[in-house]
């Protein structure tokens, strides 16, 4: 039921002689908990007391509303598209009108609101964008073709930090204290120090071959080539139906993913290399499926003290 309503219901009993209790008592009978407060009883009792008779809401004071002008929307419209980063402020003294009619405008008429930018890896030029359509119509014929086919034959890579240790939990540092000791204090583990870098290759049966990079080097196209060598050599054996077909092999593009020597390792193996947009982390497969295929207990098991030191 409307507030009107109520208010009318409530003079009713007024003009019935019952108290505010009284009143109170039948609103919540009939009406529940939609029915309004004992504030609210007394306060219209107080109004009809006083020789109001009306149950509407009283017309408030302030400015009239200003007729708004097409031509005024069309000029605050043209402004905010010429200059996107324009404030209010400035639109309202350029128009002539007060910053209220602008909000009102903005939000109103035009439908707009003001967002901040937000952070992004790279702004894609027009021929990125073209070439990120291309290419995934591309792989998804090659998909369509034989799906099956395509995911035996299909095998990605990606490089990814492991922490090697488990910090302690707030709850898991708890002790027992007598009255007026401090509380236990620990160090601060940083967890930059207690990582290794793993390359992970797998397909849609699980993991082929991991290989963690020793402390204290790094990835270079002669790493990647020679790293590729032993991937092919788990790749023959874990997959044995891949000998007589050419792997169809899909990664981002990194620099020592696509350098001369990385190239030419490829070569040499025979794989397919499946193309992959510049500058488009968010659609590589690796990403998209590192959770599922990257299990924290085998990562665990094959580690080994010679990659800490």
């Amino acid at each position: 039921m409307e507030k009107s309503e109520f208010r009318v219901l409530i003079k009713h009993y007024f003009l019935r002689k019952k108290s505010i209790t009284e009143t109170k008592e039948r609103l919540d009978k009939y009406y529940g908990d939609s029915a309004p407060s004992i504030s609210m009883v007394k306060k219209w009792f107080t109004e009809f007391r006083c020789g109001r008779t009306s149950t509407s809401d009283a017309e408030r004071s302030g400015r009239p509303k200003e007729v708004v002008m097409p031509e005024i929307v069309d000029k605050i419209h043209g402004m905010i598209l010429d200059d996107r980063r324009m404030k209010v402020r400035e639109v309202a003294e350029a128009v002539g009108i007060s910053t209220e009619r602008v909000h009102h405008i903005l939000h109103e008429y035009l439908d707009m609101k003001k967002l901040s930018a937000r952070w992004v890896p790279r702004l894609l030029t027009h021929d990125h964008k073209r070439n990120r359509v291309t290419i995934s119509k591309e792989c998804l014929a090659m998909f369509n073709r034989n799906p099956n086919e395509f995911l035996r034959r299909f095998v990605t890579v990606d490089e990814t930090w492991i922490h090697h240790t488990t910090p302690e939990t707030k709850e898991q540092s708890r002790q027992w204290v007598s009255p007026g000791e401090r509380a236990p204090k620990k160090a601060k583990v940083g967890l930059s120090a207690n990582k290794v870098m793993a390359t992970v290759f797998w397909d849609a049966q699980g993991i082929i071959h991991i290989d963690y990079l020793e402390k204290g080097k790094t990835i270079t196209g002669e790493y990647y080539s020679e790293l590729l060598d032993r991937f092919d050599i788990d790749l023959k054996q874990k997959r044995p139906h891949l000998a007589k077909k050419k792997v169809l092999f899909h990664q981002d593009n990194a620099r020592v993913h696509t350098c001369v020597v990385s190239m030419a390792k490829f070569h040499k193996l025979g794989y397919e290399l499946l193309p992959h947009p510049a500058y488009s982390p968010e659609i590589t497969l690796c990403h998209a499926h590192a959770t599922t295929h990257k299990p924290q207990k085998t990562v665990g098991v094959e580690l080994s003290p010679s990659h800490f030191h």
